[in-house]
């Protein structure tokens, strides 16, 4: 992303809580991503008018409009699958938070839909907790590969505002693997870890400074698609992890909610 930009794409935020506004943020600051991209407004079921000087257009204008080539989805979790189909059916390219949505085969139909139509490029509001929290089990297939559950339950006691799911998985050379997901009153949001392996054990991950500036690092993966810079291989393997990942989900919250 070193050259100069021969376009601009013209971008739209829709939702702009905490992860819109640093979008927004972000694409009116001068980062290198920044250079190929234009943000031509945001969408919001609240009336603003204007944030930043940045106006506020309907949905249907960010839709129709040829100056919209992306969307970014800021949204509460539930709504993305919606706004994903829809800017997709309008021929947009598409950038959304985690979860990309709250089934695996909705996300596989997107995926088909967004080859076809883009080119390269609480619970009732953010999902079972397998999929509010995917970014974790995501860093774990990262680490470790591709995962099998083994077994996973649910404790929830919903007069104290208390969750926690426990999930044990199994890489496939059959090492076991847990995922604990907590949340109460209480209850900060913090990261706790042990691994344990044949040359020692691990606490702590090395501590590499703050993780600042996340949404702009993936703000410059997504252009880097845009302009085509990434190969079909790493493409490939990136479909095939998230879709790994968000089957998993949909496991473990059937394993959590068995029909009766």
């Amino acid at each position: 992303m070193n050259a100069e930009p021969e376009r601009k794409f013209g971008v739209v935020v829709v939702g702009v809580g905490r992860a819109g506004s640093v979008r927004m943020r972000d694409l009116q600051n001068p980062h290198p991503s920044s250079a190929f991209l234009n943000l031509i407004g945001f969408v919001s079921r609240r009336e603003l008018g204007s944030i930043d000087g940045v106006p506020q257009i309907s949905l249907e204008d960010a839709l129709s409009s040829q100056e919209v080539e992306v969307a970014y989805i800021c949204s509460e979790s539930s709504s993305h699958e919606d706004y994903i189909r829809r800017f997709l059916n309008a021929g947009k390219h598409v950038l959304v938070e985690y979860p990309m949505t709250l089934s695996s085969a909705a996300a596989r139909e997107l995926w088909e839909l967004a080859e076809q139509k883009a080119g390269p490029l609480e619970e009732e509001r953010f999902g079972f907790p397998a999929f509010s929290g995917i970014s974790r089990l995501t860093w774990l297939v990262s680490l470790f590969g591709e995962l099998s559950l083994v077994s996973a339950t649910l404790e929830q006691r919903k007069e104290d505002q208390y969750m926690k799911m426990t999930v044990c998985l199994e890489t496939e050379n059959k090492r076991p693997l847990s995922w604990i997901e907590e949340k109460g009153p209480g209850l900060k949001r913090n990261r706790y870890l042990s691994f344990h392996f044949k040359s020692g054990s691990l606490e702590n991950v090395p501590n590499v400074g703050v993780n600042k500036n996340i949404f702009l690092k993936d703000q410059n993966i997504f252009v880097q698609k845009l302009l085509g810079q990434f190969s079909e291989k790493e493409l490939a393997a990136e479909k095939k992890r998230i879709l790994h990942c968000l089957g998993l989900a949909e496991e473990i919250q059937k394993h959590c909610s068995p029909e009766k």
